[in-house]
């Protein structure tokens, strides 16, 4: 089947649902990660093998894991080169103070804040940047624009 698409391109057969099931990242120091991630953020794990991986259901379908760095190598069969860089990961909070909160737990958990919580350069957003104990970037953040509506679709304004 080719039909054109929203874009103006044509595609051949059906699209590709819009789903992502798992994000795994490779970590140097599992130990650290898993610390991190329980300890400072309280998130429990749904599977946590020792000295391999830990995963945890960050939202309905959707699991991010960390998975030490030469297994992680291993398993992809070192396909781990990429010219893709600048990777954040996002969490947002329902207010300013709750920025501060989460900002203090990832540091007491052994995060290093990059930028302290500080009004964006738009959109009302209020800000932070922490880098986990094996580097990977989060911003956590207060966006009044943001909205997951009943239906979990995203709402940006």
């Amino acid at each position: 089947m080719t039909s054109p698409s929203r874009y103006g391109r044509t595609m051949t057969g059906a699209p590709t649902d819009h789903r992502v099931h798992f994000m795994t990242l490779a970590t140097a120091d599992l130990d650290a990660a898993r610390r991190f991630y329980v300890n400072g953020l309280g998130w429990e794990p749904l599977l946590d093998v020792p000295d391999e991986i830990v995963f945890f259901q960050i939202a309905g379908g959707l699991v991010l894991g960390f998975f030490e760095a030469e297994k992680f190598a291993a398993d992809v069969a070192g396909a781990t080169s990429s010219t893709v860089g600048g990777v954040t990961l996002a969490h947002n909070v329902d207010d300013r103070d709750a920025v501060h909160e989460v900002v203090a737990r990832m540091a007491g958990a052994g995060g290093t804040v990059v930028t302290p919580p500080e009004d964006g350069a738009f959109g009302d957003i209020f800000h932070a940047i922490v880098r986990d104990p094996n580097g990977v970037v989060w911003e956590v953040a207060h966006n009044p624009g943001w909205r997951v509506a009943a239906d979990g679709t995203v709402h940006l304004s």
